[in-house]
């Protein structure tokens, strides 16, 4: 679904004083479980609907890479046996396992066995359900996992990759992706100093940037009165209790995503001082 909307008297910012003025025009389509809606400036429709198609196809594209819902997805092809992975699931898996590694293991994508589990049965995870980053081994471009009962779940820190790689792919500069909790924006809209984002109570004027946010004010369950988050703590396997929302600001979409979710689990804000310019706010 694609809406034109036309801006009047407002025209990008350039050099060339006979530019052509921008319209506005957004896309929605269902991806990866949600809306993805894309806003952006582009000189025409036909400019427009191409770029929407190039970044609706990236995700598309990389859902199959990412996805653990997907039997034949790249993510669920890791085995035992050390398999040469694509250069954008070797990029996620990266930045999961430093930050597994800077939260001590709270922040874990080998927490697929215990997601599921939960998902499927709203019953604590048993014992025996294997996790810990420290199964899953990464050598270049190879992975492996040493535990056949490992699962993983890039849902943590996935979304926000995917936008960053659709506003590349989507290729108009002042334009930005909205991927549920997930929003990249790049250049801002003309005449406008940002966009404005509204999270964890506050709105944002941010541009070549992304804000994301993690936490159960949407999605939780009720038992015997105590609310439980979707999010598990691998050190605990247990869902998250704190009713605690984090939204981040980062340069990344791939470092936001990954940094709330890491925050939302240990409640350690500090965790932003190993990435320049990210900020935190908990509410």
């Amino acid at each position: 679904m694609l809406r034109r909307c036309f801006v009047i008297g407002i025209t990008a910012s350039s050099a060339n004083s006979a530019a052509p003025p921008l319209e506005r025009f957004e896309a929605v389509e269902p991806h990866l479980g949600t809306l993805v809606a894309i806003t952006a400036f582009a000189p025409d429709l036909a400019t427009a609907r191409a770029a929407f198609a190039r970044a609706y196809a990236r995700i598309a594209g990389l859902n199959h890479i990412l996805s653990d819902y997907l039997p034949a997805s790249e993510l669920n092809q890791i085995g035992t046996t050390p398999r040469t992975i694509s250069p954008e699931l070797a990029t996620v898996l990266r930045a999961a396992q430093d930050i597994a590694k800077r939260t001590q293991g709270a922040f874990d994508i080998t927490v697929g066995a215990l997601i599921r589990h939960w998902r499927q049965t709203k019953t604590f995870p048993p014992a025996h359900l294997p996790v810990g980053y420290h199964h899953l081994h990464l050598k270049g471009r190879q992975a492996w996992i040493d535990d056949p009962g490992i699962r993983l779940d890039v849902g943590g820190l996935g979304k926000g990759y995917i936008a960053d790689e659709a506003l590349k792919a989507l290729g108009l500069p002042r334009a930005l992706i909205a991927i549920s909790g997930d929003i990249v924006c790049g250049a801002p809209p003309p005449g406008q100093p940002g966009w404005r984002v509204q999270a964890a109570g506050e709105v944002f004027t941010v541009k070549h940037a992304a804000v994301s946010t993690a936490g159960d004010a949407e999605q939780f369950t009720l038992i015997d009165g105590q609310r439980y988050s979707h999010i598990l703590d691998a050190r605990t396997r247990l869902p998250l209790t704190t009713n605690r929302q984090v939204t981040v600001i980062a340069p990344s979409g791939l470092v936001a995503d990954a940094l709330d979710t890491a925050i939302c689990i240990t409640g350690d804000p500090t965790l932003i001082r190993h990435y320049r310019h990210a900020r935190a706010y908990i509410v």
